[in-house]
């Protein structure tokens, strides 16, 4: 073995990795029981040894390099091929254990995550999960997420995606409300209603209402006097007091905390937008992602197959 790669102890490349996830020396040693100024000196003795510089560093925080972020990727995997092989060596290979952090939206999180890993957590009470729920896009380098839940399916070569379910979509109002203005028969008619927007944080755009007319998809776009940014279960919950009519995902729509929605223009139905499970490219998945990514994929497909039975959607 190189003498030089022999001074570098595995622990030091855990205390880089921990620094890594955290973006900060201090969460880092807090994690670990170190002191800051440990962590530091740590990770100074790595970059000494590289020659390179794997943090830039501020009186406010610390961010990686580029090389930072190429020397994560490599040390994260290496210490995840140890654990598979420990795991083969002691024969837990199949018992999931350590920290799991995931990002989810905010509706899928509440309504299609929480329940499954409740499940999850009481078949395999060794893992901890640290859930991030939010609309915001996350780096998975820079952030040390293991996996993430978004709507589409990423473009990014260096992610994994599996699609979770093609969430169908319907436009929805309260009785009071279509009592008050009336109940749509045509997309036309849409025009002369409360139609709520919802600003995606990705673009700043409104999102459009998407139909199928016939055989024909078609894009709706339209001007509202109420739009939403942030959380789509803003406009669903204005949706619920009588705000106007909303499209949206009927998982949300048909779960009972919504139960005085009423779906309208079901003719014009057909149309969906798929979920994904996404993670880092790596062929060496460890034992607690593997088991959570066929968790909720078994799940989730459950859970669709109750949605469509609510909505009534074969």
């Amino acid at each position: 073995m190189d003498s030089d790669l022999a001074t570098v102890q595995i622990g030091s490349i855990q205390i880089f990795c921990k620094a890594a996830e955290f973006g900060s020396f201090t969460a880092a040693a807090a994690s670990l029981g170190l002191t800051p100024a440990a962590v530091s000196r740590s990770v100074a003795r790595i970059e000494e040894r590289l020659r390179v510089q794997l943090f830039a560093r501020s009186t406010r925080q610390v961010r990686l390099t580029d090389n930072g972020r190429l020397y994560f990727e490599q040390c994260r995997e290496a210490i995840e091929q140890l654990e598979n092989v420990e795991r083969v060596l002691t024969g837990n290979r199949a018992t999931p254990s350590g920290t799991l952090r995931i990002s989810v939206p905010t509706t899928y999180g509440n309504l299609r995550l929480l329940p499954l890993l409740e499940k999850f957590k009481q078949k395999y009470p060794q893992v901890i999960f640290e859930v991030n729920i939010s609309n915001r896009n996350i780096d998975f380098v820079d952030q040390g997420y293991d996996l993430a839940i978004r709507l589409g399916t990423p473009q990014d070569s260096r992610l994994v995606a599996r699609r979770l379910e093609d969430a169908s979509l319907g436009v929805y109002a309260t009785r009071a409300y279509l009592a008050r203005c009336g109940e749509p028969q045509t997309l036309a008619d849409l025009q002369q209603h409360d139609c709520i927007q919802f600003v995606r944080p990705s673009t700043g755009r409104p999102m459009p209402w998407i139909f199928r007319d016939g055989n024909t998809d078609v894009d709706f776009p339209f001007e509202s006097t109420v739009r939403f940014s942030g959380d789509v279960l803003g406009c669903v919950g204005y949706a619920a007091i009588g705000g106007g009519l909303f499209q949206t995902y009927d998982f949300i729509a048909t779960n009972p905390r919504y139960q005085d929605l009423v779906e309208v223009l079901p003719d014009y139905r057909g149309r969906s937008r798929s979920f994904c499970i996404i993670y880092p490219h790596n062929r060496h998945l460890s034992a607690k992602v593997r088991a959570l990514v066929d968790w909720l994929t078994s799940g989730v497909d459950a859970l669709a197959q109750n949605t469509r039975h609510r909505a009534g959607v074969m």
